[in-house]
């Protein structure tokens, strides 16, 4: 789901409601927030993800990119939804002000595509750290399309397995 913002513009800028509990509900979305995180990354090719937390400590991201560009990725990994295995991604930028919401049970990552790059997400659940799983940027089961390579990416990123499900 693509968050948009409604700008009210005037000779001052703009102003909008980013968050409103009554609107998720309304479109049937997950309004809660446990956490809220930030990400700076320095240098463009920087790839962080694709993380997930286990239930029963799932949880709902809503990302928003704050400073330069990322290519946002959500992948579906409920076995049940009619999406499973696809995977969705976006460009969000600063200027452009759209937000990411990443449902229960889908994995998450981002890509900079600028130096400077900064994210913030909304989390339905506090961290978990026995919970926490991830699957790989680049596993064929995916087939993900990532924009560039990524130039920086960690060891444990790298390194989660195949995936089976």
């Amino acid at each position: 789901m693509v968050i948009e913002l409604e700008r009210r513009s005037d000779e001052r800028g703009f102003f909008a409601r980013v968050w409103c509990e009554d609107e998720f509900r309304k479109h049937g979305l997950d309004p809660r927030i446990a956490q809220i995180n930030t990400g700076f990354s320095p240098r463009a090719g920087t790839l962080r993800g694709l993380h997930f937390q286990q239930a029963p400590c799932a949880e709902v991201k809503v990302v928003r990119c704050l400073r330069g560009a990322v290519f946002d990725v959500a992948v579906d990994l409920r076995k049940e939804s009619p999406s499973y295995r696809q995977w969705f991604g976006m460009h969000l930028t600063a200027s452009g002000g759209e937000s990411l919401y990443v449902p229960e049970g889908c994995g998450h990552g981002y890509l900079t595509l600028e130096d400077n790059s900064e994210v913030m997400y909304l989390a339905s659940r506090p961290f978990s750290a026995e919970h926490a799983s991830g699957v790989r940027h680049s596993d064929p089961a995916f087939g993900i399309q990532w924009p560039m390579e990524a130039a920086v990416i960690s060891d444990a990123d790298q390194s989660w397995p195949d995936f089976t499900g």
